[in-house]
């Protein structure tokens, strides 16, 4: 494997590196901005959202699931500016979704999705049914800012979670739409589990995942 982006401890003080930190409620205007500004032309979002308020459609996607959800079961991290996101969904039970947030997610994500709707829930069940078995991190979304790229955020923002698992034999896992997006994950250690199509057969789709480091 060739030598990927360097992964650096939070909890060491000699580090410099970008200041990460969990999100707050605070920081869910800025998430959404971010990652908004980040994917709004990512091959996922073109197929996904209507052309009708696609940056509305896209930034309310992000408070909701990026930020409410992320503030709510503590998997969102942020650079301290919030110039870099990284959402995960933690595994299953390990953090329960507040009935408000749930109740808000279920009702909103078919209006954003508008005319996509059906084809995206058809494809969200594709990719569940390829994640890993075991419980794993999910990594949902994943931005940073055009402004503050190739300044070593993403890694930054990605290390609690890969930490977290190495040091808890942890699995971590996404999908994403884009080989570009493969080559950079699997410099943090995620190979190619399966490889499928949306319903429609407009785009691929890996799933990828990480098996920890051993301990």
């Amino acid at each position: 494997m060739t030598q990927g982006p360097t992964i650096r401890r939070i909890d060491d003080p000699e580090d410099e590196g970008p200041d990460v930190r969990l999100a707050e409620a605070r920081d869910v205007p800025r998430i959404a901005a971010t990652l908004t500004i980040a994917l709004a032309d990512s091959r996922w979002t073109r197929w996904a959202l209507p052309d009708d308020g696609r940056m509305q459609r896209l930034t309310r996607l992000h408070e909701l699931d990026a930020g409410h959800r992320g503030v709510a079961t503590g998997s969102t991290w942020v650079t301290d500016d919030v110039d870099a996101v990284a959402a995960w969904q933690p595994p299953a039970g390990a953090a329960p979704l507040p009935a408000d947030v749930a109740e808000a997610l279920a009702r909103e994500l078919p209006y954003i999705a508008g005319n996509r709707a059906r084809v995206v829930a058809e494809t969200a069940a594709l990719v569940d049914a390829a994640r890993p078995s075991a419980p794993h991190w999910w990594l949902a979304h994943l931005g940073v800012r055009p402004s503050a790229r190739r300044r070593g955020l993403a890694a930054a923002v990605l290390a609690p979670v890969v930490v977290r698992c190495d040091t808890l034999q942890e699995v971590a896992a996404a999908a994403v739409f884009s080989w570009a997006n493969v080559r950079f994950l699997r410099g943090f250690g995620f190979e190619v589990t399966a490889e499928l199509h949306t319903s429609d057969d407009e785009l691929p789709v890996w799933v990828v995942a990480r098996q920890p480091l051993p301990s």
